[in-house]
């Protein structure tokens, strides 16, 4: 009651300079509510792409190091060196392929924790 007895006491311009300013109380606190864009997203991308390219090339240096070392040890031609370098890719390409099957677990139950705090 002391609400309505106040406001007609008010004048029409200072009741639409009480709005605007209430108007923009409300922006700023619904800026201030937003989610921030990430800026680690980028950085969380470029760091998966290089592992991935570490972990493939990390197999083939492996696989190539071994079959090297095993063609000087038996003295034969490069079998050893081939059939090891391509064993360290298939392996590398397995661990990339488990990375990325990690990293989209992982987003995927992210998302669902967003949803669920949506809801």
């Amino acid at each position: 009651m002391g609400f309505a007895r106040v406001t007609d006491d008010l004048s029409d311009e200072e009741r639409k300079r009480r709005l605007a300013e209430l108007e923009v109380r409300i922006a700023a606190a619904k800026q201030e509510l937003e989610p921030k864009p990430r800026v680690d997203a980028t950085v969380d991308q470029a760091q998966l792409a290089w592992r991935m390219v570490i972990e493939l090339v990390a197999g083939l240096l492996i696989g190539f190091g071994m079959g090297y070392g095993l063609d000087r040890l038996f003295g034969t031609l490069p079998v050893f060196l081939v059939l090891f370098t391509l064993l360290g890719l298939v392996a590398g390409i397995r661990t990339m392929m488990r990375s990325a099957r990690e990293v989209q677990e992982t987003q995927a139950a992210a998302e669902a924790a967003n949803e669920d705090e949506r809801d």
